[in-house]
């Protein structure tokens, strides 16, 4: 059965103004009956069909679901990573890609933050940051610098400027590299599990530094994840995709106010909205692992 957003639901509607009544706010993408085929229509991999939802702008939307269900094709869909087959996926009114476009081009419109990270090892903290806008010719050396100590400020990391990489935390790491990334004003930032390697204690010091972040630039966040809780935390909406091929099976509107702490993991009403998801996505790993041992 095909998914049928709910009408008038402020996520799930693409149909919807591309721009959510955020104050202006820009950012808000809609994929509509997005299709994504690897390899010939007849012999390929279907990863995504017929997949219809919308992010609003200036909201954090979280995307959880099984291993390999397709989340981040579609987060690379939108990148301008990969092609699609069919469908659309649309920023504010711009076409990303479409009939005719069947891939967006990369933008700073669009940031990622991947998993394992990309940070030159061999340039300083502020050298990072400041790289970007440098080579776009977008700022000048000068103002690069100074833009880049001021995101640092902000982010609680003015202290490492003159540091390299491979001298700080994987935590302070994934701070850098977000600051890196709003160095270029990006409508999006699109977050591909970016703590999945990080400990349980260092992952909730990042969820909050987030949450601040987030609270400053009021940036549109697309994140997949694998972490439930995680999801429930960070999000405004949780979007819980179905096994291969990828779809959304339930959205999720988290109307825990923001902004949160540590505090709300032990409130009643994030533990039903963690049973929820819990629920619907282990439907889902089941029916990966049925699929799965049906292919052997």
């Amino acid at each position: 059965m095909n998914y049928e957003p709910p009408r008038g639901s402020p996520i799930a509607d693409a149909r919807a103004p591309a721009l959510a009544a955020q104050g202006g706010c820009k950012g808000a993408i809609r994929i509509a009956n997005v299709v994504k085929i690897y390899g010939s229509e007849g012999a390929g991999v279907r990863a995504v069909d017929d997949c219809t939802f919308h992010v609003p702008a200036g909201k954090i939307t979280v995307v959880v679901g099984p291993s390999g269900c397709g989340k981040t094709t579609l987060l690379n869909a939108i990148a301008g990573f990969h092609s699609i087959t069919s469908g659309t996926i649309h920023l504010d009114d711009a076409l990303l890609c479409g009939p005719g476009r069947p891939k967006a081009d990369p933008g700073p419109d669009r940031i990622v933050v991947f998993q394992n990270g990309a940070l030159f090892p061999w340039k300083t903290i502020v050298e990072n940051v400041a790289f970007g806008p440098i080579v776009q010719g977008r700022l000048s050396r000068k103002a690069a610098f100074e833009k880049a100590r001021m995101m640092l400020a902000e982010t609680g990391l003015h202290n490492l400027e003159t540091n390299y990489p491979g001298e700080i935390s994987s935590g302070m790491r994934r701070r850098v590299e977000i600051a890196r990334a709003l160095m270029n004003d990006p409508k999006v930032l699109l977050l591909d599990e970016p703590y999945r390697a990080l400990d349980s204690l260092t992952k909730s010091v990042m969820h909050e530094a987030l949450l601040e972040t987030f609270d400053r630039n009021r940036v549109t966040i697309f994140f997949i994840t694998h972490d439930l809780e995680e999801a429930i935390f960070l999000g405004h909406h949780v979007v819980i995709m179905t096994t291969r091929p990828c779809r959304p099976k339930k959205i999720l509107t988290v109307d825990i106010p923001h902004p949160r702490d540590y505090s709300v993991l032990t409130a009643k009403r994030f533990r039903e909205y963690l049973d929820e998801t819990v629920e619907a996505v282990h439907e889902e790993a089941l029916k990966a692992f049925a699929a799965g041992e049906r292919e052997r």
